[in-house]
């Protein structure tokens, strides 16, 4: 298998139109699914029946794609940890959370890896209408309009993002020390409530940066591409860019990572 066998860019737009049938699916019980509907995975970790079937409806589309690929999936494989030679990495409702509380900010999360890199990647946003969309070698685009990350090179220009720590808190004390930080050195913070969505805008230049811990792998899977298409820059806190299993993530402009990074390290580890 070799790579001139396939042609990303024709995968890339196969598979937004996959992620807008499922996303068509998600927006019939968006504000419909009750509390009885819902299970807790773990500490505010929420799933519902539109999570696990909108992954199924996800998985048989893209093994019926690329018949040899593999998937790691959030709610099928989520102990899997390897990249086999063609590996989808999905999220197939990013703000689980948001949805369930009528929120518009939820996603459907798609990356698809040949020999351990990203090579397509989306991300749909079916309440707002958005679909971000990369492949390797070919730019990132937002609804077919080609993007590119925010060039603001100094702190005090920028609006950041960030996911606050939701289950594990033996960083708290160290996150709520750099907001502090972030809050008087910069025009602002925001926090989605979908890591996907938060990367998507760093590359389409919304955000000039965004950080984040305990973080799983298809969380941020398709936002690496986009964010790096877009001409950005994604590595973990220290500057490691090899960040799909790392479970942290520090994505901005090339020109703004070097001080975003270094104000970052300072406090999380």
């Amino acid at each position: 298998m070799t790579n001139k066998n396939f042609d990303w860019v024709d995968i890339a737009t196969n598979v937004e139109r996959i992620c807008r049938e499922v996303g068509a699916f998600q927006l019939i019980h968006w504000n419909q699914v009750k509390s009885s509907d819902v299970e807790i995975k773990s500490a505010n970790q929420l799933v519902s029946f539109v999570d696990q079937q909108s992954e199924q409806k996800l998985i048989e589309a893209f093994l019926q794609l690329i018949p040899e690929s593999t998937i790691i999936g959030e709610e099928s494989s989520p102990e899997n940890r390897k990249l086999d030679e063609l590996t989808w990495v999905i999220d197939p409702l990013d703000g689980t959370t948001n949805f369930l509380h009528g929120l518009p900010v939820f996603s459907i999360s798609v990356a698809l890896f040949y020999r351990n890199e990203p090579v397509v990647a989306v991300i749909h946003c079916p309440a707002l209408k958005e679909t971000f969309s990369a492949s390797v070698g070919a730019g990132a685009t937002l609804n077919g309009e080609r993007i590119t990350v925010a060039q603001n090179s100094q702190l005090a220009d920028t609006l950041l993002a960030t996911g606050f720590p939701y289950y594990k808190f033996n960083q708290l004390n160290e996150y709520l020390e750099l907001l502090k930080e972030c809050m008087q050195s910069t025009r602002g913070l925001r926090r989605m409530g979908s890591a996907a969505i938060d990367l998507a805008y760093v590359a389409c230049g919304r955000f000039d940066a965004f950080f984040e811990m305990n973080l799983s792998p298809w969380d941020v899977a398709a936002g690496i591409l986009l964010v790096r298409e877009a001409g950005g820059k994604v590595t973990d806190f220290h500057g490691t860019d090899n960040v799909l299993f790392n479970n942290q993530i520090l994505a901005s402009s090339e020109v703004l990572h070097r001080d975003f990074s270094g104000m970052v390290s300072k406090y999380l580890h």
